[in-house]
């Protein structure tokens, strides 16, 4: 008889703090204004907050314990996008997140057969991507993680991202796609600026001016970046690199404001 395969190597737990407690500390990091872990780690929760949490543990044993998280801080992340409201309009696009410089790519180790090569409005980088829909109050509603070689619109990607959800969603002209039927059968029309090789069409003027409103998404990703630090290359383990990536969107879901836009005559589901 084959030997159960182990899951992500996890250690046995063995350790004072619950994981809803390693949970919180990782999500809180992306609240406190630290841009170093290592830092926010010793000086704030050994420090400050250790009221908060009696049986803490040490820095580098606490390292330990987060690929046992993992798969709640994953799930508890999806259920809040599950939680978010269905307004009917939305917005998708994707975040770049590299994971090291360009002149290290042939030396980088951590993210080996895992991060690809994929280009941005930016340029080229070596990492993922974050694949992502909010709706018109700045809500995440759907996220996805891929190699950067994934196009926007991978149909893949898509039927995955859009999958429940009925309205309008606008995107760029990276999400044109031949799903376009497929979706709109199902409830979701996507709507997108056109190539200039391609003829024009009209479109209804509240679709123009909500397509108009499509910034919010970008807002969300400069929030992630700047605040939430999504994004970093100092990743010394995949396993705890993607827990602080989901961890940064769990911390974004708590935020008091969010980029948002309100439409006249607009009813919330």
């Amino acid at each position: 008889m084959a030997a159960e395969r182990p899951h992500l190597d996890q250690p046995k737990w063995s350790s004072g703090l619950a994981r809803s407690e390693v949970m919180a500390i990782l999500a809180y990091y992306h609240h406190s204004g630290y841009k170093c872990f290592q830092y926010y780690y010793q000086r704030l929760v050994l420090g400050l907050m250790r009221s908060y949490f009696p049986k803490v543990v040490g820095y580098k044993y606490f390292l330990s314990l987060i690929p046992a998280c993992f798969d709640h801080l994953f799930v508890f992340a999806q259920w809040q996008a599950a939680q978010a409201k269905r307004t009917g309009i939305y917005y998708v696009d994707s975040k770049r997140l590299p994971v090291c410089h360009n002149k290290r790519i042939h030396s980088h180790r951590v993210f080996d057969g895992i991060a690809q090569r994929g280009k941005s409005s930016t340029g080229w980088f070596f990492g993922l991507k974050i694949h992502m829909i909010v709706n018109n109050l700045g809500q995440i509603v759907s996220f996805l993680f891929s190699s950067a070689n994934f196009s926007d619109n991978n149909q893949q990607v898509l039927r995955t991202l859009c999958h429940g959800l009925q309205g309008t969603c606008y995107g760029d002209k990276g999400y044109l796609t031949k799903l376009f039927e497929e979706f709109f059968d199902k409830g979701l029309k996507i709507v997108t600026k056109i190539k200039r090789n391609m003829k024009n069409k009209l479109m209804p003027l509240h679709e123009k001016y909500q397509l108009m409103k499509r910034g919010i998404i970008e807002s969300v990703n400069d929030i992630l970046m700047t605040v939430c630090d999504i994004e970093h290359t100092r990743h010394r383990s995949p396993v705890n690199a993607m827990a602080h990536m989901v961890a940064a969107l769990v911390g974004y879901n708590y935020l008091d404001q969010k980029p948002h836009v309100f439409f006249p005559n607009l009813i919330e589901a």
